[in-house]
């Protein structure tokens, strides 16, 4: 009962950040899951849940996707997601939750502290696509596949409808390619009822978090955004 209730908390605050800024289901949702069920448990789990809530998010978001600035993002994931997978299957979990969470509640800070971030400009589609490659791994290490490109679309500059227009479609795919290759790994009759206790929790949170959206202009997004990730960050590592 303690992990059922556990990972319902998960779920739901997972869900309420994934509705506010887009990305963060996997930081939110991960960051309590293990510290009850196994890495690659808690990424079956997260990619799972991800699929429902972001098929129902990016619905709402459709106008805002720009086909000609995803692509590249999308073709860099289905390379990088396979190298998540082994990795997590070959790596200490506290290792990864410590990396990762140093690495978020640093850019958490930094944002934060910084009245405006610094644009980047260079690169064009090769980098996006770099972002896609790195951003997928994330995605098979835990289902973070959302973090480095929501990072990569501030420090683009991009209106946070654009934005999201582009790293909800990369998660959303990015889940999909983890699912294929762990789902089957890991589901037991244990794996479906949990993912059934989690799902509970996706439409309560989910629409807290779209009504947060609506009323954010894109400098409060970003800090909303920056503070998410540096609570994520901290979560992980303690």
């Amino acid at each position: 009962m303690t992990t059922f209730i556990i990972v319902w908390l998960g779920s739901f605050f997972g869900a309420v950040a994934a509705g506010g800024a887009g990305f963060a289901f996997a930081l939110a949702a991960g960051a309590i899951w293990l510290h009850v069920i196994e890495p690659l448990q808690a990424t079956a789990l997260v990619v799972s849940c991800g699929l429902v809530l972001h098929l129902g998010l990016i619905w709402r978001l459709r106008d805002a996707i720009e086909w000609p600035r995803l692509w590249p993002f999308l073709a860099g994931a289905l390379i990088g997601v396979p190298i998540g997978v082994f990795v997590v299957a070959k790596t200490d979990a506290d290792l990864m939750r410590w990396t990762l969470g140093l690495f978020l509640a640093a850019y958490g800070i930094y944002a934060l502290v910084l009245p405006q971030l610094p644009l980047v400009k260079r690169g064009g589609r090769l980098a996006d696509a770099g972002v896609g490659v790195v951003g997928g791994m994330l995605g098979g290490i835990g289902g973070y596949s959302g973090v480095l490109p929501a990072v990569w679309t501030q420090l683009r500059g991009w209106p946070k409808d654009t934005a999201r227009g582009v790293y909800q479609p990369f998660i959303l795919v990015g889940h999909l390619a983890t699912f294929l290759l762990v789902g089957f790994l890991v589901f037991d009759r244990k794996m479906l009822i949990l993912l059934l206790v989690a799902l509970s929790a996706l439409p309560l949170g989910a629409g807290i978090g779209w009504m947060i959206y609506g009323r954010l202009d894109d400098r409060h997004f970003r800090q909303v955004m920056a503070a998410i990730l540096l609570v994520s960050g901290l979560t992980l590592v303690f």
